[in-house]
């Protein structure tokens, strides 16, 4: 059964006994919101629906991105980004509330906070997808299924629409005579690949098969691994480059690889071309120039989903017209 007493002049303490369940008992403001819980918590005990709440009301969120930082962050392959939006987000008021109440207001009232920061859209919803990946865990590994995920109660940001920069006729021979020497394999080795620069910077040579024609990537940007098969051009690329003492691949990390690429591109007066442009050329070339499927595509690439894959694969208008021509890939 249910109690509720008044603790000093403004708080009110609910407290569940129910026999084959553990006490529960809860502090509010206000006595309604007292006799609410007990009745949720009474009504979940009959239909032996119950859940402890006790962590998930002990857990600061803050906490959790702490904890998740520990454990998880580690594996994927931009965790250096990951852990600079969880420090963003620990900054935040919202990260001294407890995972159990915090609502979708308070999610908003995040948003609108960093709307009116100038914030870019883009930058707000990784924040929120990252308290989203965090309520996520906390509800599957660490044993608190009674937490709602209230990222999904809200309006998100839109994301952004995804840039659809391709290489013109003669850009890409311009950036490689421009590049330093260092540089020019990894340009060379993305349009072959379609590969992020972070799995480019990552590679090592135990995770090179030079003889099965592909190179296994154990850290990716979305946490999950994945093998990517390598051309005729992509092995030649690997196969005249130097071996390192360390074990790595190419010699550059991913921050020294965009450094390098912007000065080239600057250097070489190419307009609005980022690194990452290269991985939409070559997924795009792999609509245009092979015969795989969608599915086998996004296995090569490693995008999470259709839509996401669908945002790299705009094909040039007279590629289309020659299909439709009958003219074969």
């Amino acid at each position: 059964m249910a109690s509720i007493r008044k603790r000093g002049n403004l708080q009110w303490e609910a407290r569940v006994r129910k026999k084959g369940y553990p006490t529960q008992s809860k502090t509010f403001t206000r006595k309604a919101d007292a006799e609410d819980w007990a009745r949720d918590i009474e009504s979940e005990m009959t239909r032996s629906t119950f859940l402890s709440r006790k962590e998930a009301e002990g857990t600061s969120l803050k906490e959790a991105i702490d904890r998740f930082l520990e454990e998880f962050a580690d594996n994927y392959a931009q965790s250096r980004h990951i852990k600079s939006k969880a420090n963003i987000v620990k900054q935040g008021a919202i990260s001294k509330m407890t995972l159990a109440s915090i609502r979708g207001k308070d999610i908003a009232a995040y948003i609108k906070d960093r709307e009116d920061e100038g914030r870019a859209s883009q930058t707000i919803l990784h924040e929120v997808n990252l308290i989203s990946r965090v309520y996520e865990i906390c509800r599957k590994d660490w044993g608190m299924e009674y937490l709602r995920n209230p990222t999904k109660l809200v309006n998100k940001p839109k994301q952004a629409k995804g840039r659809t920069r391709r290489l013109e006729k003669g850009e890409e021979k311009k950036l490689l005579k421009t590049a330093p020497n260092v540089l020019k394999p990894i340009i060379l080795f993305a349009l072959e690949t379609a590969m992020r620069r972070g799995e480019i910077a990552l590679m090592r040579w135990k995770d090179v098969d030079l003889k099965m024609r592909y190179v296994h990537l154990p850290k990716t940007k979305n946490g999950e691994a994945r093998s990517v098969p390598l051309s005729p051009a992509a092995l030649n690329i690997l196969k005249e480059i130097p071996r390192q003492i360390d074990g790595d691949v190419f010699p550059l990390m991913a921050d020294t690889i965009t450094k390098k690429f912007i000065a080239t591109v600057k250097k070489a007066k190419l307009e609005d071309l980022r690194f990452h442009d290269l991985r939409h050329e070559a997924t795009s070339r792999l609509f245009e120039k092979t015969d795989l499927d969608f599915m086998e595509i996004k296995s090569i690439t490693g995008h999470k989903s259709m839509q996401m894959l669908a945002r790299y694969s705009h094909l040039r208008a007279h590629k289309l017209a020659d299909r439709l021509a009958g003219v074969r890939r």
